[in-house]
Parts: C-alpha cells; structure tokens; sequence
C-alpha cells in the first residue's frame, strides 16, 4: 500500500455523493466510479451530481471519474462500496471485477443483498474471497442531506482489524463530522439493516394516524428486539445504547429525510406498497431488509413480533392496520 492510501468509491447515489464530499476534504485525488455516463459528465463540466444532493458542490480537480469499475478498482488501496443493496450484485455481475481479495474495502451499503438474504460482509467475503479482517463497514446516525448542509455528524467506522479501522477514520473527519472506530462489523451491519425495518414500522403508525406517545413506545421495544437478535447471532460485548445502534435507529425511526420511514407512512396512509416505492423514486433499504431479516430468522427463532409484523405488511400484503392493532396489544 502507498504511504497515503489511494481512496476509491463505488456508487454515486445520495450517500456516495456525501462521503466523496467528506473524503474530498481529505485528500487530493479521489477515484470514483460512476455507472451512468451523463453522471459522470455533469460531474467531470459542474463539479456537482445531477441527481443526487446538486447542492454539493466537488473540487473538480480532486476528482478521478470512471465508468470503468476495474480502473477505480485498480488505482485504489482502500475502496468504499456505496452501491444500493439491491442493485450491487448486479453492478459487480456486470462489471466482473477483480482483485478485491487484496484491497481493504468498507461497505456503506445500508441493507441486505436479497439475492443471499445476506448482510453486505458476508456478501462482500463469500462472493470475492475478501479477508474478513480486511472488510469493515461505515454507520451512522447521520444523513446524506444532513452532510451537504455541514451539520454536526457522527460516524462509526468498524472492522475487525481495528488498526485499518484507525487507518481509514481520518478520511472521513471534518470540522462537522466526528468519526469514531469499533470491532463490531457484524453488529453494526444487522443494526444498519434493522434500523430501517423499524423506521417502516415508525411511518407506517405516523400514516395510520397514530400519535408519539405510541411511537415513542413503539421505538423503544425496537431497540429491545434489536439487541435480543443482534446478540443472538452475533454475542459479544456491545452497548447497544450507543450511537452505531440505538442513534442510527432514533434518527432514522424520526427523521424527516427518512425514506424508510416516509415508505411507511405513504403504506400506512392507504398507499399499496408498489404504488409507494414507485412514487417514492428513492430506494428505501427496509424492503429489501425485511425480508431478509425475516429469512435469516427462520435460521435463529428470535422473537420479533414488530420486524415479523413489517414484514407482513410489506411482503405479504397484510392490512396495516390489522397488524398495528395487533402490535399495540403486546408493546410495553
């Protein structure tokens, strides 16, 4: 590796866009890989993502675009994978990449690969043979728009080997972005996933007419069956009050720039679930992940009346208000 590692991204969607932002404070060249070409263009002429949070505004000069995943891959020590979970299979089944097995890669892809109902290290390790001490993962509590605007953040950036964790936290720090480092990557990935499958839950109460009272409470058995499940598969000492777990599940269960929770509340204001993720033309990662939760529990048998009920709604076309009636019964 060079004395200053090479920096690549993989993706330019909303959370890209915001962590070539913060990287770009950071160094002097950045590699980027774009798929669309009008992207990459408007990006190469204005130095700001057509499609994506335009109010960032790039260093043209700091910016090495390609449409050619392998280029970035190559000129890269350490690469993010900012790729939408359901689409990254796809993206890397076309591109063929290789020589992944020899980089330190951290995924910032917020939800499950449906394809394998796996979360992204698992993918990521199975599919391109990576050392899982050379995977880590990028996690919140913070927001693509929240970053554009230079509001105070923070990042948890986690990898089994924590020494590459250290490595890479300082190109992510900025004046309004604190990053702090973990071991717990198979942690935070289920807490990434399942935080979204809750903010669901959280719009769809919102939609259904219900009141904070009821999704304070509603957010705080999530919090419980989060920890019972994440300890279940994964038991090591964590403290799931922390913000990696119980921060990104507040913010993204309350925010207005939550798309999880904002696909619940158009499914719980009479939206079918089709008509919402159309209208939507955003990915929203509790889709994906609530049927991969759901799955992967067949495996496990962690109680978790709220998830299971997410999935029901979204998956197997229960009523909404059914299931939430039915939740309110059992919520302490």
């Amino acid at each position: 590796m060079a004395t200053v590692p090479r920096i690549g991204i993989l993706g330019s969607g909303s959370w890209a866009t915001a962590l070539a932002k913060m990287i770009c404070e950071n160094v002097d060249e950045l590699n980027w890989w774009v798929r669309s070409v009008d992207t990459l263009e408007f990006l190469e002429e204005h130095g700001s993502n057509p499609r994506y949070i335009e109010s960032i505004q790039f260093p043209k000069e700091k910016l090495r675009l390609s449409n050619d995943m392998q280029e970035v891959i190559d000129n890269s020590d350490i690469l993010i994978v900012a790729i939408p979970s359901m689409f990254i299979d796809d993206a890397f089944q076309a591109a063929n990449p290789q020589g992944l097995e020899g980089k330190i890669i951290f995924s910032a892809i917020k939800g499950m690969i449906p394809q394998f109902n796996s979360i992204p290290a698992r993918y990521l390790h199975k599919k391109f043979d990576i050392p899982y001490e050379n995977l880590g993962i990028i996690c919140g509590p913070c927001h693509a728009e929240e970053v554009a605007r230079e509001r105070l953040s923070y990042l948890t950036v986690a990898c089994p080997d924590t020494d590459k964790a250290e490595l890479f936290a300082p190109f992510l720090r900025t004046r309004y972005i604190k990053v702090s480092t973990s071991d717990d990557v198979f942690g935070a990935e289920l807490a990434a996933v399942l935080k979204n499958v809750y903010a669901v839950g959280a719009g769809l109460a919102h939609g259904l007419g219900y009141g904070d009272n009821f999704i304070s409470v509603l957010i705080s058995n999530t919090a419980i069956e989060m920890k019972r499940f994440i300890d279940h598969v994964h038991d090591i000492d964590r403290d799931i009050k922390s913000s990696p777990y119980l921060g990104d599940l507040l913010v993204t269960a309350y925010s207005v720039n939550s798309r999880n929770r904002a696909l619940g509340t158009m499914v719980g204001s009479g939206y079918t679930v089709k008509a919402a993720v159309i209208e939507m033309k955003m990915v929203a990662e509790g889709m994906t992940g609530a049927k991969g939760i759901f799955e992967m529990n067949k495996k496990y048998g962690v109680e978790m009346p709220i998830a299971d009920a997410v999935y029901r709604i979204l998956h197997e076309r229960m009523s909404p208000v059914l299931e939430l009636r039915l939740l309110s019964d059992i919520l302490k």
